[in-house]
């Protein structure tokens, strides 16, 4: 370990030697995006977004750290350690919308400085700069970010043990032995992030790495890299999880490569077999997911990568010898995103799954923009053509809907498109040209930051067109976050929830799967029956044994609707004629109404806007 006077003489070195004013610079840039999401967000989505927020509720209620319930069915299907950094934030901050959001929102800002000191390392200050820029504010990242999934951490735990990896090789490095202990730690806390692919991804980097540098077979690189003392190290970080979860959630061991419905193989079974290698195969069931034509997947790097993706070509221009620090950090970038892409062409696809490959292609792109060559000028106009054309679009969309009334909320404008909404940008199919009006202020903010990225990629070149950049995408980004906000009563089930916490206390029930109203668990904080949704994500967890009996049919539903005690149904609007012909549409009282969706008593209620009947 490093002794304090070379922690100082460290410390010493980074104030004296200007860098920090590129790491400020990208803390900056990049708590000005995401801390600033987190101070007026929008509610928590239904789907994944609420789902995992209410799982960690659940573990730090019940203090089962091991296994994660939802409405107390068993949930197996994410490793714990994105659950626990919420669960501390729930008890700094209190349980809140927010204060989920924040092991994201620090993790994406750690992400940006971490790949700036990356770049600082291995290509110079200027270059570190660009490249934590890219990382702040590409549009994958932030669009990914808006959803509580845990792959952004994934993304940084990749990032620190492909750095630790260079570190540990190389050859003027003077802890070679910590940075292989890092690398290892790293490596076991993806495996609690993401499971097996924390490590697949950054171990087959490097070993093709290793390969083409002719590294693989020396014994001096496995001297650097200490795999025994490492593999130890990872183990000690992931394996007491995986033993508990496995000892809690029995059968131990099955050996069955089939996943049919209505069969039960225990926590080990699920998380390895069903969940990696079935999955991989596209034979996980349920089959809950999507996937994305694999051209699309790999052309939609340049959106995912934008403004920056328009200096792609430049890329092709480094070096890539294995001759010095900026040549090997360059060759482990095409490594580390060459495999992951092409893993996941032979898998399932969803479009945020590449987000671990960003930082290697912000390093790439960081450099290429340092060397400032032609490609980066050219890169440069086409930029500000694109910003152009975009705030054009922006204002004209803004000047054609400025006088169109926007009566309710903007769900009554928005079609439906519900077969593609397993995929990340399926909603954005629902917008129709009515939808714009409400969403004017989004409108004019955007067009005003490209209007700033085309004037200023239009007059200057380097690093002042950079900067221009980074302004227009901080800007758009909350002329996004403003969106969000307006989609609100479409994207989530809060107003419902709130609905039902102001009403007298009844019993609960949802008229779709878990997942669809999410957040009315997250808000309300109650359990609930789920009306013929014992399929996805719990089903699995719904034939443990002991699992609870919250899924009931409709003979079920009848029974209860028509009893004397109090329910509250949470459906969608166009489920009214199913439900008016299980129960009559006298015994449908409605108590609230948002974003397509209602809440229903049987009973009507007093002192209460509550409609008797559909049709009073």
């Amino acid at each position: 370990m490093a002794d304090s006077g070379s922690v100082l003489r460290d410390a010493e070195t980074f104030i004296t030697s200007k860098s920090w004013r590129v790491y400020l610079t990208v803390l900056v840039v990049a708590a000005a995006i995401y801390l600033g999401c987190i101070v007026s967000p929008p509610s928590l989505m239904d789907d994944s977004d609420a789902v995992l927020a209410q799982a960690a509720r659940t573990m730090l209620v019940s203090r089962d750290w091991v296994t994660p319930r939802l409405d107390r069915v068993i949930y197996l299907e994410k490793p714990p350690l994105y659950y626990w950094p919420m669960m501390f934030s729930y008890m700094i901050f209190g349980v809140h919308d927010w204060s989920a959001r924040i092991p994201v929102a620090l993790s994406v800002i750690g992400l940006a400085w971490l790949t700036a000191a990356m770049g600082v390392w291995a290509f110079g200050r200027r270059a570190g700069l660009y490249a934590g820029l890219c990382m702040a504010t590409c549009v994958g990242l932030f669009l990914f970010t808006r959803i509580q999934i845990p792959d952004v951490m994934l993304t940084l735990t990749i990032a620190l043990a492909m750095w630790a990896f260079l570190r540990a090789l190389d050859p003027d490095e003077p802890r070679p032995r910590l940075w292989s202990f890092l690398l290892a730690a790293s490596l076991g806390i993806g495996l609690l992030i993401k499971s097996l692919i924390g490590v697949v991804f950054p171990v087959a980097a490097a070993v093709i790495y290793l390969f083409l540098t002719k590294q693989l077979f020396l014994r001096q690189t496995w001297r650097r890299l200490r795999p025994l003392s490492g593999f130890l190290i990872a183990l000690a970080i992931a394996a007491p999880w995986h033993v508990l979860a496995t000892l809690r959630n029995p059968p131990y061991f099955v050996w069955t490569f089939q996943s049919i419905p209505g069969q039960y193989h225990g926590f080990l079974w699920f998380f390895f077999i069903n969940e990696q290698l079935l999955r991989f195969l596209n034979l996980r069931y349920p089959r809950d997911y999507n996937t994305v034509p694999r051209l699309w997947f790999w052309l939609f790097h340049f959106l995912w990568l934008f403004p920056w993706s328009v200096y792609f070509p430049a890329i092709a221009k480094l070096s890539y010898k294995p001759l010095d620090r900026a040549g090997r950090t360059s060759l482990l970038a095409l490594c580390w995103t060459g495999f992951l892409l092409i893993f996941f062409t032979f898998s399932t696809t969803q479009e945020y799954y590449s987000m671990p490959c960003y930082p290697a292609l912000a390093l790439l792109l960081g450099s290429a923009m340092a060397a400032d060559s032609a490609w980066i000028r050219r890169g440069t106009r086409v930029l500000s053509g694109v910003a152009a054309l975009a705030a054009v679009a922006c204002f004209a969309i803004f000047m054609a809907v400025r006088n169109l009334p926007t009566p309710g909320d903007i769900s009554g404008a928005l079609s439906q498109h519900p077969t593609v909404y397993s995929l990340s940008l399926g909603h954005m199919l629902d917008l129709t040209f009515d939808s714009f009006a409400y969403l004017r202020l989004p409108l004019l903010l955007a067009a005003v930051g490209f209007l700033a990225g085309a004037v200023g990629t239009m007059r200057w070149l380097g690093q002042r067109a950079f900067l221009s950049a980074v302004l227009m995408m901080v800007l758009f980004f909350h002329a996004a976050r403003l969106a969000l906000v307006v989609f609100d009563p479409y994207l989530t089930s809060r107003p419902l929830a709130q609905a039902i916490l102001q009403a007298p206390p009844g019993k609960l029930i949802l008229a779709r799967p878990y997942y669809a109203f999410s957040s009315v668990f997250f808000y309300a904080n109650r359990e609930a029956l789920i009306l013929n949704g014992r399929y996805n994500n719990l089903e699995y967890g719904s034939y443990a044994p002991g699992a609870p009996d919250v899924f009931i049919d409709d003979a079920q539903f009848r029974q209860r609707w028509l009893d004397s005690q109090l329910y509250f149904l949470v459906a969608f609007s166009d489920q009214l004629s199913r439900l008016e012909g299980l129960v009559g549409h006298d015994q449908l009282n409605v108590l609230a109404s948002s974003g397509g969706k209602l809440v229903l008593t049987n009973h009507p209620l007093k002192d209460s806007n509550t409609t008797r009947g559909m049709h009073e």
